[in-house]
């Protein structure tokens, strides 16, 4: 298995390499140079697995011997898994009306990104401590991202982190979720700005070969392949376990999946899950930041004059980037035609995908844009008909329930992004109520330490310049202790 990058100028690359790298020096995405298929029967024989097996085994697939060895990536994945609140790492809960909800939020920080990034930080250790370096980290995050990035390499030696985050855009428990996070190898920045404000310099820096070489310089987000790879389980899982005993021979039923969307990066997974086999009926949910809607109602991918600040704040995302990928495996990976697009609409923030790609995108995806009316409703309704509680992301998801009829002979599964006690007051603005978790209740007696990135700032020279000190300071450090 090797990777190459969404815009043809890199290509033959290795896990490792694409672990330890944010944009592609093209400034394109990697992706792996081939998807494998899944048969029937290995679908038969893997729906008896764990989700913790069946993680393994999806892994296994991308992830070539030589480079982890099978015994050291269960071993791994093990690892990452075993600070979860429930014993399987995630849950489908089935609601009335044919509804199922996968539960993804059971981590350390409540959001599905916990999964990911706790098997790709188990990863990025395994590398670095058998090959003694070092790493920087530089996430942006809309909210959930950061803290769990942190989380995820809290403390490390080998690791050190930079996360920024829009500040007054995120709720008080995402925010003190990294603001608390006090190490000596956690770099938190609050700008003055929206989320894809943060992402501008951020490219720019990744896009300077010199400065991720010299300083180990990665992403965390889900730029990340590694991110992509995990989130593959999540689709498999509940397919086996909801659609899958339904199953006659070599004729497959088809899950639909409402996903909640933002950078786009679940759908892309959802989508190379597909590819790989599993009939899936993927929607695509988003708020009123609708780029990704009005691309396949119309074509027109295009930013909106401004991110709009909603209930559901982690998907207040005008660039979904992840969906370069999923245009690149629509073109036929044709890298060429990738670049031009994207260079396009990094430029204009504008773009009309061409016929041809909108066409096969509609055959792929369907979609739908809600309100913040509309989560608060569907954050009610589930309440009342199951006394069920969901956060406003996945009330994103469950409102396309509550007004689309589920098709003869399919099942419906929702995917639930984070739990509802991170925003209380999302809920309580729901006539709703919940009794937050211990360790929710004990952010706001935690120390908090952060930077600020005013908005007269230049912010590519500052975190610049900051992962430049934090090279030296740990260069420092080890000559101080090579003399002691």
């Amino acid at each position: 298995m090797h990777y190459c990058s969404t815009r043809a100028g890199v290509q033959g690359l290795s896990f490792r390499d694409v672990l330890f790298s944010g944009y592609a020096a093209d400034g394109g995405m990697f992706m792996p140079e081939t998807i494998p298929s899944l048969s029937p029967e290995t679908l038969l024989t893997w729906s008896r697995l764990s989700y913790q097996q069946l993680l393994c085994e999806i892994c296994s697939l991308y992830i070539p011997e030589q480079e982890i060895p099978r015994h050291d990536l269960e071993g791994l994945i093990s690892q990452a898994l075993s600070s979860f609140s429930i014993p399987e790492a995630v849950r489908l809960v089935q609601l009335k009306d044919s509804l199922s909800i996968l539960e993804l939020f059971h981590g350390e920080t409540l959001a599905f990104k916990d999964l990911a990034m706790s098997c790709t930080s188990q990863f990025l250790q395994y590398f670095l401590r058998k090959d003694g370096k070092r790493a920087t980290i530089l996430v942006g995050t809309s909210g959930d991202t950061g803290g769990s990035a942190i989380r995820s390499v809290l403390g490390l030696s080998e690791v050190d982190i930079v996360v920024v985050f829009p500040r007054r855009r995120i709720t008080r428990v995402q925010e003190r979720q990294m603001t608390t996070s006090i190490a000596d190898n956690v770099h938190v920045f609050a700008a003055d700005g929206t989320s894809d404000d943060i992402d501008v310099p951020l490219r720019k820096l990744f896009a300077d070969p010199d400065l991720v070489l010299h300083h180990g310089l990665m992403s965390l987000n889900s730029v990340n392949w590694s991110r992509i790879l995990v989130q593959l389980a999540h689709f498999l899982f509940a397919y086996l376990q909801l659609s899958m005993p339904q199953a006659k021979g070599d004729a497959l039923p088809v899950l639909e999946v409402l996903v909640p969307t933002g950078g786009a990066g679940n759908i892309t997974a959802g989508y190379i899950m597909k590819l790989m086999g599993i009939p899936l009926r993927l929607v695509a949910m988003v708020n009123s930041n609708d780029i990704v809607h009005r691309a396949l109602q119309s074509g027109d991918f295009s930013m909106s004059d401004s991110v709009k600040q909603t209930l559901a704040p982690a998907i207040d995302i005008q660039d979904p980037y992840n969906m370069e990928r999923v245009f690149w495996l629509l073109s036929g990976r044709d890298g060429v035609m990738v670049k031009s697009l994207m260079e396009e609409f990094q430029r204009t923030h504008k773009l009309t995908l061409p016929a041809s790609l909108h066409q096969q995108l509609c055959e792929v995806l369907s979609s739908g844009s809600v309100s913040d009316d509309g989560i608060l409703e569907a954050m009610r309704r589930c309440w009342q008909d199951n006394h069920y509680l969901i956060c406003p992301h996945t009330a994103v998801g469950v409102w396309q329930h509550y007004h689309t009829p589920i098709r003869p002979g399919e099942n419906r599964c929702c995917i639930a992004t984070a739990s509802p006690a991170k925003f209380q007051e999302v809920v309580q603005k729901a006539g709703l109520t919940l009794e937050l978790p211990e360790a929710v209740q004990a952010l706001d007696t935690l120390e908090t330490r952060y930077e600020v990135l005013e908005r007269s700032d230049d912010w590519e020279s500052k975190l610049r310049r900051h992962i430049e000190s934090i090279s030296s300071m740990r260069r420092l450090g080890a000559a101080a202790e090579t003399r002691d």
